[in-house]
């Protein structure tokens, strides 16, 4: 009986940590912790302006689309425009978070920051589309450090007491720019003087003055670190680890959108793939339980009840959300004849309920110290407001399914700052972050199967089976084409 006790009892916000390594950074957190410094403020302003963008990038490309295959002629990489971003970062997440382990905290951040600067130039003055492709590959890299570091400058910064209100600006970040990203997106590429290139262009001066932030005002104090050798450095990366990770995911991801659409489940190439996933998949696991010191996922860590509870809670509920947010803009865009900045504004009561719901839920969980009820809620309200028959049911559970995401996402990342020990905090985080975005990067594909299958249109929008989307090019030769669209082809042109 008291072993169950003592493990609901961690579900709470503890006020003080056990061990002295934990003591110190808790101390260092109340001491750093300065309302009245602009300092302060400054730091926490640019952090959270680097979360947005990376966040934003995602989704900011799908407007932009229709001119890019214009100007390349690259119908065929539609798909990797998205998924080379959002899969680079899911397989760096867990390695960022072992680099924030074993390097300055300050460093890495700016360097990840530059990557992502360097990754957005290359789009932005991209002359081919395998160049696009390559950018948006070195971006998802800088996006995954980006990510790990903004929740590892918060660590120090803020106390665990006072983290929940400060947590859930990124849970709200990551939230609004889903559904902000088609908006800015229609914008750069609606007008004429700018172009789809500005979707990139302006991530420069935007990170330019996260990295001057950040060098100039940001000075923690280094946690004691092994002195390590090079060779022994490289060690602790996991590099057979990372290697048969990303394999691993490259097989999956190839194999979900392929099959289906370009090959039937039953082709020789997706049954290679997925057969492959698996076995490099088991050889993944089988290295980090063999090799628990230099492991990207240590066994201590996934084997957490509640850390692994939430990891795969938040792997199921952006897989949701990414789902649900493109095909409802297909939806306006296909079914109601919107266009992109239209469709993003019809899907703003989600952004409303990600940006103040958010808030609510982490006053909530500071309030009472315990983040286990949002949790429980999250699930039901996503269950009951993601269906939808009519249109004004349709807005009535939007709003529900918002309120749902919101709550699901903020407490969520609490769980590894709460259940793990200080020194293993940047891994947990990493692989929270990780399963966001690889939740995306299959539930998109596997979205797409279930709307490319003969009865699912008919069920789900009846109106797409026949549909056409009017693109208008304002400024392209053809100043507007009508095209007609298969359910799996919608899918495409919104990647």
């Amino acid at each position: 009986m008291s072993s169950v006790h003592s493990q609901h009892s961690t579900q709470y916000l503890p006020e003080t940590r056990p061990s002295t390594v934990e003591d110190k950074g808790h101390g260092e957190a109340e001491k750093n912790y300065q309302l009245k410094s602009p300092r302060f403020w400054a730091i926490i302003i640019g952090v959270y302006l680097s979360l947005f963008l990376v966040a934003l990038d995602r989704m900011i490309i799908a407007p932009a689309i229709p001119s890019i295959t214009d100007e390349f002629h690259s119908t065929e990489d539609i798909g990797w425009y998205g998924s080379a971003y959002m899969l680079t970062a899911a397989i760096f997440f867990p390695l960022c978070g072992r680099i924030y382990q074993l390097y300055s905290t300050k460093w890495v951040f700016l360097a990840s920051v530059l990557v992502f600067e360097v990754g957005s130039a290359v789009c932005a003055a991209a002359p081919s589309s395998d160049a696009l492709i390559v950018g948006r590959g070195i971006a998802g890299i800088g996006s995954a450090g980006i990510f790990c570091g903004s929740m590892n400058i918060i660590i120090p910064l803020v106390p665990l007491r006072k983290r929940p209100i400060f947590t859930s600006v990124f849970g709200i970040a990551f939230g609004v720019s889903s559904v902000l990203g088609p908006v800015v997106g229609g914008a750069f590429t609606d007008n004429g003087n700018l172009t789809w290139r500005w979707c990139f262009y302006m991530n420069l001066p935007l990170g330019g003055c996260t990295i001057a932030v950040v060098f100039l005002f940001l000075h923690l104090e280094s946690p004691p670190r092994d002195k390590l050798t090079i060779l022994d450095q490289f060690k602790r990366l996991d590099p057979l680890g990372l290697l048969l990770f990303v394999l691993a995911m490259v097989c999956l991801v190839l194999a979900l959108q392929w099959d289906g659409t370009t090959y039937p489940w039953s082709a020789p190439k997706i049954i290679g793939l997925l057969v492959t996933f698996a076995g490099l998949f088991i050889a993944f696991l089988a290295v980090e339980a063999l090799t628990p010191k230099t492991a990207m996922v240590p066994t201590r860590v996934v084997l957490n009840r509640s850390v692994g509870g939430s990891v795969l809670f938040v792997f199921l509920l952006s897989g949701g959300m990414m789902a649900i947010i493109y095909y409802l803009t297909i939806w306006f865009q296909a079914a109601q004849g919107q266009s992109a900045i239209q469709a993003g504004i019809r899907s703003i009561p989600i952004v409303l309920c990600l940006a103040f719901i958010g808030i609510v839920a982490a006053i909530f969980v500071q309030k009472v110290e315990y983040y286990v009820p949002p949790l429980l809620i999250s699930p039901v309200l996503c269950a009951v407001g993601a269906p939808a028959r009519s249109r004004r049911s349709r807005q009535t559970r939007t709003v529900i399914y918002g309120i749902g995401i919101s709550y699901g996402f903020q407490t969520s990342n609490l769980v590894p700052q709460n259940m793990l020990a200080h020194a293993d905090v940047p891994l947990g985080m990493a692989l929270m972050f990780s399963m966001q975005q690889l939740g995306s990067s299959v539930f998109l594909p596997v979205g797409q199967n279930l709307f490319s299958s003969p009865a699912s249109p008919s069920m789900v929008f009846p109106a797409l089976r026949t549909s056409t989307l009017r693109l208008a090019r304002p400024h392209s030769e053809t100043r507007c084409r009508r095209v007609n669209l298969t359910p799996s082809s919608m899918l495409t042109i919104t990647l």
